[in-house]
């Protein structure tokens, strides 16, 4: 059927056929998602596979190099908290929650770290829990081989025994622990940790 210009006009019922310019549009569209998605998977692929590496890797300790606080109860010096033992402890010697004191260790290699675990307080023991103030928020500052540094916060809870976190992290020089907050804080108890263990991939990983 024409219209008066002897243009085609679409019978009663049919719907008019879409301009060829907006299916162009569309096929660019389309295109740009497509390449987006395409760069964006090339650029995360290898952050992909470290993580599926990094779940599955055999876990075994690290030991830092040097290890050194913010200052120390007489007796209950840094190097208390990453003994391997969990009846030694460290303190600040200062009541209440010990906000902004830290425990430091360093490495000379630059090493990666998949898990931390944290043992509150003076000992593993239930019985031991309210001998001294617990860290409830800790801040964990991260330096890299490339000088730079990152943050993180770990969040313990109110209990006996060592706490595991996640830890996933590559080419560490240095991890700083801060206090941020306390558990049962009170002006004769000092906040303390029995013990800080860091944990990486084993070289068994990589036969």
């Amino acid at each position: 059927m024409l219209n008066s210009r002897n243009g085609e006009v679409p019978w009663a019922g049919d719907r008019p056929r879409l301009r060829r310019g907006f299916g162009r549009v569309m096929n660019w569209v389309v295109g740009a998602v497509v390449l987006g998605l395409l760069v964006f998977a090339v650029m995360n692929t290898g952050t992909a596979v470290q993580a599926v590496k990094d779940h599955f890797a055999k876990r075994v300790p690290v030991g830092p190099d040097h290890v050194k606080a913010s200052r120390s109860f007489a007796g209950h010096g840094a190097g208390l908290a990453f003994d391997k033992l969990n009846n030694t402890w460290w303190g600040p010697g200062v009541s209440q929650s010990g906000d902004g004191e830290w425990l430091e260790a360093s490495f000379e290699q630059p090493t990666r770290l998949l898990d931390v675990i944290i043992t509150a307080g003076t000992s593993a023991r239930p019985d031991q829990l309210t001998k001294s103030a617990l860290p409830h928020r800790i801040e964990a500052r991260i330096t890299t081989a490339n000088g730079k540094t990152s943050t993180r916060f770990l969040t313990l809870d109110q209990v006996a025994g060592g706490q595991q976190r996640k830890f996933r992290v590559g080419d560490v020089t240095s991890v700083r622990f801060i206090i941020r907050s306390a558990y049962g804080t009170a002006a004769d108890k000092q906040v303390s940790i029995a013990e800080i263990e860091l944990f990486g991939p084993s070289s068994a990983n990589d036969s």
